[in-house]
C-alpha cells in the first residue's frame, strides 16, 4: 500500500513538471515559428512633434550606480524641453546626497529633473512610482532601475510606436548585460535572462499571448497605467501585476528585442537567492490576484488563458523539484512499480534546456562556448529550490510584503569589486533548511547506492551538488557586518 502511494506521488510530481515542460516546448515552437517576424516599422516623427516623456528612476540605497543611470538618461536623444526626469529616491544612506548633487548639475545644464525623496517607503517601488506619477507631466512614462544604462536612442526607438498605435499601452525593450563575463554566477544568470527575453518574450508577444512588463527598460502610455488601476501594493511584483491588469483591460504590449538596455547582474549567490525569492513570491501573488479575471475574461481565448496561467505559475516547478528529491528515499526503500507513463513524463522533463540553447543561438556567434555554463545554471536552479519554495508559499499565504533590494556595485565587464563595497546580503531563514535538505540528499544518495537503485542516483547527486554550491556561495559571500539599513527596495 505504501509503495503504491509513493509511486502515485512520484508520478504526480512528474506530471506537474511535464506540464511545465510542455509549456516550454510550446514557447520554443512558437519562437521558431515567429523568430523571423520583424518588429513594426518605427514612425519618423519631426523633432517639433515629439511628445513629452517622463523618465522615472526608482532607487533605494544605490550609491555605486546612481551617477551611471543619471548620466545615461541625460544622454537620451530627445529634446530637453520634452524630457522630464524624476529621481524617485527612497534611500536612507548617502545615495540621496549623491543623487542631489547630480540632479543639481543637470538642472544647471537645462534639464527638467527633480529629486523626489520619500521619508516613508509605503508600497516600496510601486509606491515610489505611484507618487512620481502624480507629479509627472509626460504622456509617456519610461522606467529604468538604477542598475541600467540605456542607450541614447532608447526613446527614439520606442516612443514612436506608442504614438502611432493608440492601442499600445507598453513598449518593452530587451535587457542586456553590463557584466555577464564577471563570474560563473553572472554568466549563468545571463543565460537564463537571454532565454526569457529572446525565446519567451518573442514567442508570447508575436503569438498574441499575454506577456509581462519587466519592471524596467520599458515605456508606458500614462493612460494605460491609469485605466488599469495604477500602481498597486498588494503584490511585490508590481510590474507583472500592472502588465496583466493592463492587458486584461484591452491594452496591447509590443516587445522590441532589437532595443537593448544593458543592466548589471548581481554577482552574489546570496543576492540571486534573495531576488528569486522575491520574484517567486510576487509571481505567486499575481497568480492569486489574476487567476479569476483571466479565466473570466471575454477578451481571451482558451489558449491565451491556459498559457497565461502556466506563465504565472512558472515558479511552482520549484516545489515540484523539491518534492521529487524528497521522494528519492521512499522510492529507494519501497521500490514501487511505476506506470509506463512515468517514463514518458521523465523524458519530457529533460526538454527545458532547449529554451536556453535557443536563446544563445539567437544572440551570439560564440553560443557553443556560452551554453557550456548551463550546468552552473542548473545547479543554481536546483540549489535554491527550498528558498524559492518558501517564496511560493509566502505568496500563497500573504499579500504585499517587504521588498528587499538586490545590491549593485558598478560592475562592468570583469571590472569592479563587490568585496570592498558597503552593501551586503545577510543570511536568511532558508539556509538551515538548505543544509538539512542537502544532508537528506546525501543520505538518499548513499542509500540508493547501497541498495543499487542506480536510476535514482543522478537525481540525488544533482540536488546534493546544487545545494552544496548554493550553500557554499552564500557562506563565502556572507558578511556579519550587514547593516539593516541596506534592506528595503
Amino acid at each position: 500500500m505504501i509503495a503504491q502511494i509513493v509511486g502515485y506521488l512520484y508520478t504526480a510530481v512528474l506530471i506537474g513538471l511535464a506540464l511545465h515542460a510542455v509549456h516550454i516546448v510550446i514557447l520554443v515552437t512558437l519562437y521558431l515559428w515567429h523568430r523571423r517576424a520583424r518588429s513594426p516599422e518605427t514612425l519618423s516623427i519631426p523633432v517639433a512633434d515629439l511628445p513629452m516623456v517622463t523618465v522615472q528612476i526608482p532607487l533605494r540605497n544605490e550609491r555605486y550606480v546612481v551617477q551611471r543611470i543619471l548620466a545615461s538618461v541625460a544622454a537620451f536623444d530627445w529634446p530637453r524641453e520634452r524630457l522630464e526626469i524624476q529621481v524617485l529616491d527612497d534611500s536612507d544612506d548617502d545615495t540621496t546626497a549623491l543623487a542631489r548633487a547630480e540632479v543639481e548639475q543637470l538642472q544647471a545644464q537645462g534639464y527638467t529633473i527633480a529629486l523626489l525623496h520619500r521619508q516613508h517607503h509605503n508600497g516600496h517601488k510601486a509606491g515610489a512610482l505611484a507618487a512620481g506619477l502624480q507629479k509627472a507631466r509626460g504622456e509617456y512614462i519610461a522606467i529604468f532601475d538604477a542598475d541600467f544604462a540605456p542607450m541614447p536612442d532608447f526613446l527614439r526607438r520606442t516612443v514612436p510606436h506608442l504614438v502611432q498605435n493608440s492601442a499600445l499601452g507598453l513598449v518593452q525593450g530587451r535587457w542586456g548585460h553590463l557584466n555577464a563575463e564577471y563570474s560563473l554566477v553572472t554568466r549563468a544568470q545571463a543565460l537564463a535572462l537571454d532565454a526569457h527575453f529572446t525565446v519567451e518574450h518573442i514567442a508570447r508577444n508575436r503569438a498574441g499571448l499575454l506577456m509581462n512588463f519587466n519592471g524596467t527598460g520599458g515605456v508606458w502610455r500614462r493612460r494605460a497605467i491609469e485605466e488599469a488601476g495604477g500602481w498597486q501594493y498588494d503584490t511585490i511584483a508590481e510590474d507583472l501585476d500592472l502588465s496583466y491588469r493592463a492587458q486584461l483591460a484591452g491594452w496591447k504590449i509590443l516587445y522590441l528585442p532589437e532595443v537593448v538596455a544593458p543592466a548589471e547582474l548581481p554577482p552574489l549567490v546570496a543576492a540571486f537567492r534573495q531576488q528569486q525569492y522575491r520574484w517567486a513570491k510576487g509571481a505567486t501573488q499575481v497568480l492569486r490576484k489574476s487567476c479569476g479575471p483571466i479565466i473570466a475574461s471575454p477578451r481571451l481565448n482558451l489558449a491565451q488563458k491556459a498559457m497565461a496561467l502556466l506563465h504565472l505559475s512558472g515558479y511552482f516547478t520549484q516545489p515540484l523539484i523539491l518534492a521529487l528529491v524528497l521522494l528519492v528515499a521512499p522510492m529507494v526503500i519501497y521500490s514501487p512499480r511505476l506506470p509506463t507513463l512515468a517514463v514518458a513524463l521523465g523524458t519530457l522533463t529533460m526538454l527545458p534546456p532547449l529554451l536556453y540553447l535557443m536563446g544563445q543561438i539567437a544572440l551570439y556567434r560564440d553560443w557553443p562556448r556560452r551554453i557550456l555554463v548551463y550546468p552552473i545554471l542548473m545547479l543554481l536552479g536546483v540549489g535554491i529550490s527550498w528558498n524559492t519554495t518558501l517564496g511560493v508559499l509566502d505568496g500563497l499565504l500573504h499579500w504585499g510584503g517587504e521588498f528587499r533590494r538586490t545590491p549593485k556595485f558598478e560592475l562592468q565587464g570583469r571590472q569592479g569589486n563587490w568585496r570592498t563595497a558597503q552593501y551586503r546580503v545577510k543570511l536568511d531563514r532558508a539556509l538551515p533548511g538548505e543544509i538539512l535538505i542537502s544532508m537528506y540528499a546525501l543520505a538518499a544518495l548513499l542509500l540508493a547506492n547501497e541498495l543499487q537503485r542506480t536510476s535514482l542516483l543522478p537525481l540525488s547527486l544533482i540536488y546534493l551538488a546544487g545545494e552544496t554550491f548554493v550553500i557554499w556561495g552564500a557562506l563565502q559571500q556572507f558578511n556579519r557586518r550587514e547593516d539593516k539599513k541596506e534592506q528595503g527596495r
